[in-house]
């Protein structure tokens, strides 16, 4: 008999237990919603590096420039000799004094790219990082690694390769987007590199030009380019330096402002021809060109 009434009995204490469950429910529904707890603000990374040197003016060996790849660049595509163009991404200041512009650009060369082969052959891309250039328009030559000693982990990376180049290859693959089996860098990858040896510099070089003041059109509204005109000057391949009336004023692509008149136009790139055009600009004017670099064959 107590068996037949316990099972009544377990019931009964069920249906007592929910129902305290949900006298329950709607004073916990009534409580506030928990607001979202909102993400830590990620760290600010500084646009200014300040290096002081106890040597002078002197931009030492070792020192950081961190820059971004500005196109991709692949395996499957790439070929030998091809230049490949970094930006800077930190203005970099020596002793208080701005010697590497933030947007400034950096160089390197492709030194040997395979793309993917047959029994399951990886492509391979080695890229050797050249130099940066400085506000004086000089070349501040780069490194890959800080440490030029050598050994541990670093010295195992680039074995054989001499200390100063870039290997990309599936031992580093946090720097990688490897597609099939072709190695493949994307615009916009980051990396440090670093000045290969001391460079002394002429503090001179680097000291800002006076601002010329701006002409008062008529009216009193300034006109500052009213006897100029806009060059826009671009090239294949890229990178090229653009020198106007013999003075180096940039890479291509460039905007470059002149004064009106006569003017000669030089595009240079190592490896290739020099391409050259005068022309005549006059006030307010925009001019467009393309230079078609040609290959220097060897004899």
């Amino acid at each position: 008999m107590k068996r037949i009434l316990s099972l009544p009995f377990f019931l009964m204490v069920l249906s007592l237990v929910a129902a305290g469950q949900t006298t329950a429910s709607p004073q916990t529904a009534a409580a506030p919603p928990q607001q979202p707890t909102a993400p830590p603000a990620a760290p600010q990374v500084s646009e200014t590096s300040n290096f002081t040197s106890a040597k002078g003016f002197v931009l030492e060996d070792g020192t950081p420039v961190r820059m971004r790849i500005n196109r991709t660049i692949s395996s499957a595509d790439a070929h030998v000799g091809d230049t490949v163009d970094f930006e800077v991404l930190q203005d970099i200041s020596l002793n208080g004094t701005l010697v590497i512009p933030k947007g400034g650009l950096a160089f390197a060369t492709v030194t040997e790219a395979q793309p993917k082969r047959r029994m399951a052959r990886g492509g391979k891309l080695d890229i050797n990082i050249d130099y940066v250039k400085l506000l004086s328009s000089e070349k501040a030559a780069l490194r890959a690694v800080k440490d030029m000693s050598g050994g541990g982990h670093t010295g195992a990376m680039v074995g054989g390769m001499v200390a100063t180049s870039l290997v990309f290859f599936p031992a580093a693959p946090f720097f990688l987007f490897m597609h099939g089996k072709d190695i493949s860098i994307p615009k916009g990858t980051e990396v440090t590199a670093y000045v290969n040896g001391d460079m002394k510099l002429d503090i001179a070089k680097f000291q800002p030009a006076p601002t010329p003041q701006p002409t008062v059109a008529a009216g009193g509204s300034p006109n500052a380019d009213s006897t100029s005109a806009k060059i826009q000057l671009e090239s294949d391949p890229t990178g090229a330096d653009i020198e106007i009336d013999g003075s180096f004023v940039g890479n291509t692509p460039s905007d470059v402002q002149v004064p009106e008149g006569d003017h000669t136009i030089t595009v240079k790139k190592a490896g290739f021809k020099d391409w050259e055009r005068k022309l005549k600009v006059s006030a307010g004017s925009s001019v467009h060109l393309d230079a078609e670099l040609e290959k220097v064959t060897s004899q």
